[in-house]
């Protein structure tokens, strides 16, 4: 495996600090939204910025070196600018904080997010992207492809080759900082998106595309994971961000879906000799990257006390 320990990470959720009600993921139904208002939505993002932070203080002392943030740090973000806060000052402070942390950062907005839609999804899919662009922003973080905003391109809408080209005429709606970060993902189920279909994407608006073994083989359509991997991997101007991740059904459970991603790691990580990053979606988080790079049973018998 062609991997640094800076070239290494996982998603979202550090079940480590789990334990001690380190998360990021304060959240609230409508109803409670509609109820408590502006103020309490400040209050929950405040503390959701300030575990980030302690997440990603925790990662850096133990080696990782690459995370993905929640996509849930602001509570229904949508309804509000995040510079109305009442605690926007105590935030922005700590997301600034963040930023200068030495650590790769990315997120991965949710699927409901279709840049090829239309109408209110266009819309919708629009502000949650911009505040997803606007976290950066507030980090102070270059807007490049360094910290990668991920997204499918969704649904084929009964024409695959329309829907490309409207993904990419809608890319001109995007602010130049989101532009400059917007990355798309190659899909699991083959009625929708391989590798050489997102080829034509990147042609056109020069979005990087993001490698997700797993994905490709349950859809590699007549492409090989090399000739998949390194097609993928000649769009970016950074060092790209892959995602890894071993099967459910083929290591843990052989009546789970074929789409489950393990709870543990299982396989190496063949990177053809280049030099990339990898977020490894694994349902173990930390837990299974510290294993799979080699982490003492001591600390990870330790880290599994916890969970």
């Amino acid at each position: 495996m062609n991997l640094t320990p800076r070239s290494i990470g996982y998603a979202c959720i550090n079940l480590s600090l789990q334990a001690d009600k380190i998360t990021t993921n304060r959240g609230m139904i409508r109803k409670t939204f509609v109820e408590k208002g502006i103020a309490y939505a400040s209050e929950l993002a405040l503390k959701n910025v300030q575990d980030l932070l302690k997440i990603v203080d925790w990662n850096i002392e133990n080696g990782l070196y690459l995370f993905r943030i929640s996509s849930d740090l602001f509570p229904w973000a949508s309804e509000y600018r995040i510079a109305d806060l009442p605690d926007f000052p105590d935030i922005r402070a700590t997301l600034e904080e963040i930023g200068s942390r030495p650590i790769r950062l990315t997120t991965h907005p949710g699927p409901f997010n279709h840049l090829a839609g239309q109408g209110k999804v266009l819309d919708n899919t629009i502000v949650d992207l911009e505040y997803q662009s606007e976290l950066f922003d507030l980090m102070g973080l270059k807007p490049s492809h360094w910290n990668k905003i991920n997204i499918h391109v969704g649904g084929t809408y009964g024409d695959k080759a329309a829907t490309l080209a409207r993904f990419a005429q809608n890319f001109s709606l995007l602010s130049e900082n989101l532009r400059a970060r917007l990355t798309v993902e190659n899909d699991d189920r083959q009625s929708l998106y391989t590798v050489a279909n997102l080829v034509s994407v990147y042609e056109r608006i020069g979005t990087p595309i993001v490698f997700d073994y797993f994905h490709h083989s349950l859809n590699p359509g007549q492409q090989t994971e090399e000739e998949a991997f390194l097609a993928a991997y000649n769009t970016w101007d950074v060092r790209p961000v892959f995602h890894f991740s071993d099967s459910r059904r083929e290591h843990e459970d052989p009546k789970a879906r074929r789409e489950a991603h393990a709870d543990w790691l299982y396989s190496p990580v063949n990177t053809y000799g280049k030099d990339v990053d990898i977020v490894f979606e694994c349902k173990m988080k930390e837990l299974a990257v510290l294993r799979h790079r080699g982490g003492t049973e001591s600390v990870i018998s330790t880290l599994l006390d916890v969970v």
